[in-house]
């Protein structure tokens, strides 16, 4: 893994963060606030922040005019990330090396922090800071919408729970991640491109390139939780398997994903290689498929 491209993802992270200090406001005197902080402030590579910007500079627009869309999908990110690890889901006690929200506070406070999040997340999308195309933003917040929606996440989600009681095959785990995982990693692309007013050949090409990397983050992440633990992970590790339900990995067998997810990292770089400067795309999917954690 090139040493540049990790220091150009910390880098922007460190950039991205001081966004969300300054659009979450004073925590010192309110509760959900401090909530809402606790979940998205001080932990994350920001991946889907980096590939808005990243993919918005194929057209030539500035990392500066794509954080506060970034940071709008971040807010999104962490407020399923605060919903997921509540009792009445996956019941996580640990989330990016601290106590997850229900825990550092209370179950309602969490409820109300990820709702505070979500909120703000389409708050900032529709704002004219954002972008000065109201066209522009109606079109960020219809794709947010779309991605995290039944449609998307939310539908993932529940199809997630409903395999605890019926377990899923290989084509319906792969439709199941791809709505749960993946649509925010498409949005993270297509806002991009919406961002960059981009054309259909593009917006098709970067589609195929955020479906090929929005499943090798999974099967990466399954990888990771047969073989690390918590204090390596950040989070709980082998939920799935405790829950029994079967992961991607679980489904194809170690070989066969790491195969598959060699080749869905071949199948983003060549995705892209018809722009001119997409070498941190690529080197993005290389990083997905080399994490550690």
């Amino acid at each position: 893994m090139s040493h540049n491209f990790e220091d150009d993802l910390s880098g922007f992270a460190e950039t991205l963060e001081q966004v969300l200090v300054d659009l979450i406001g004073q925590t010192d005197t309110d509760r959900v606030r401090a909530a809402m902080a606790h979940a998205v402030l001080g932990g994350g590579k920001r991946v889907r922040p980096y590939l808005v910007a990243r993919t918005a500079a194929l057209f030539g627009i500035d990392q500066a005019d794509t954080l506060r869309v970034g940071a709008a999908l971040e807010l999104l990110h962490a407020y399923s990330l605060v919903h997921d690890d509540l009792p009445a889901m996956d019941d996580d006690d640990l989330r990016r090396g601290k106590p997850t929200v229900h825990i550092a506070f209370d179950e309602a406070t969490a409820i109300l922090a990820g709702d505070g999040l979500q909120t703000l997340a389409f708050e900032v999308l529709v704002d004219p800071e954002t972008h000065e195309d109201p066209a522009v933003r109606a079109d960020l917040c219809l794709g947010l919408a779309r991605a995290s929606g039944v449609d998307g996440m939310v539908g993932g989600q529940m199809r997630d729970i409903m395999a605890e009681t019926a377990a899923l095959d290989l084509d319906g785990t792969l439709v199941m991640q791809a709505m749960k995982t993946g649509a925010l990693f498409r949005f993270a692309c297509d806002a991009g491109a919406i961002l960059g007013g981009a054309d259909n050949t593009a917006r098709d090409a970067l589609r195929r390139y955020a479906g090929a990397i929005g499943t090798a983050f999974q099967i990466a992440d399954d990888l990771l939780d047969r073989k690390s633990d918590a204090a390596t992970l950040g989070k709980a590790a082998g939920k799935d398997r405790d829950r029994g339900k079967a992961t991607l990995v679980d489904l194809l067998g170690d070989e066969a994903a790491h195969s598959r997810l060699d080749g869905l990292v071949a199948n983003a770089e060549d995705a892209v290689s018809g722009f001119r400067n997409a070498t941190h795309l690529k080197a993005l999917a290389r990083f997905i498929r080399n994490r550690e954690r």
